[in-house]
């Protein structure tokens, strides 16, 4: 689940610290995101035609519970879900609902969070439901490039900035070769993790690089671009939580949680084996 700009870009100008964990501590936050990926994996499996994104979050919560583990999102400032169900032009924080049926060429942003043994997990994958047309599978594929370029950037001695400017960089490269104009989304960002969900520092999707606190090894961050088939505009619907594209273009969120290690950068969140 991402963070809200507004709130935190102070903290970012005066250049604050940000936690660093142990192995340990990292080995531990790699239990949590395993049952998020596990998760993933398995709502993506479900998510075709004639599936609500309610039956997606009690997939979901079932999942999360078997594991040992607790949804992260639920009850979260009041949300009321698991997971957050995104689909065509919400960007982030969906309500899964049974009025909302997965129709052929959806196309649906699945973000999800466990707690285990104290520690947050904190990941995001966009679903092609049947047949997507073309656009919306380039926008899917160039949200998930601008994911990876922030993730490679992620890396000891950098600048938190340097990491935003990799993913806008990224999304602006697939945006030329797809001959489309992304809109990339400033309002809403990534976020440091640990045993809060949501940390310092607020880590945005685009802008200069060279600013913000210095990453040092054992720091940990959630890496989460999203990116419209139109513009940059956002609003937020009467439910105080879906933001959806102010000018009805589709969207497409990818996320990880990824550790700083002097060995590079280790998505926590990954699948085993990957």
């Amino acid at each position: 689940m991402n963070l809200r700009a507004l709130p935190v870009l102070r903290w970012l100008r005066r250049g604050g610290s940000i936690e660093v964990k142990t192995r340990g501590e990292l080995e531990a936050m790699r239990e949590a995101g395993l049952v998020v990926a596990h998760t993933l994996a398995e709502v993506t499996k479900a998510a075709q035609q004639g599936v609500t994104t309610a039956e997606l979050d009690e997939l979901a919560e079932q999942c999360i519970h078997d594991a040992g583990a607790v949804p992260s999102f639920k009850g979260y400032h009041g949300f009321p879900a698991s997971i957050c169900a995104s689909v065509n032009e919400q960007i982030v924080h969906g309500i899964p609902s049974s009025k909302q049926v997965l129709a052929d060429g959806d196309l649906l942003s699945v973000d999800c969070g466990a707690i285990l043994t104290g520690w947050h997990g904190d990941a995001a994958v966009t679903i092609e439901v049947g047949s997507v047309s073309p656009a919306d599978c380039a926008l899917s594929a160039a949200t998930k490039s601008a994911m990876w370029a922030g993730i490679e950037a992620a890396r000891p001695g950098i600048r938190l900035t340097d990491i935003s400017h990799a993913i806008e960089q990224a999304a602006e490269r697939a945006g030329a070769t797809d001959g489309v104009e992304y809109g990339m989304i400033a309002e809403y960002g990534g976020h440091g993790i640990g045993r809060e969900m949501h940390m310092d520092p607020f880590l945005p999707n685009l802008g200069k690089p060279g600013k913000g606190p210095r990453i040092n090894s054992g720091a940990v961050l959630a890496i989460e671009p999203m990116l419209t088939g139109g513009g940059s505009e956002t609003l937020e619907l009467d439910d105080g939580w879906t933001v959806v594209t102010a000018d009805h273009s589709r969207a497409s969120h990818w996320e990880h949680t990824v550790a700083i290690t002097d060995d590079g950068p280790w998505v926590l969140t990954a699948p085993e084996g990957k």
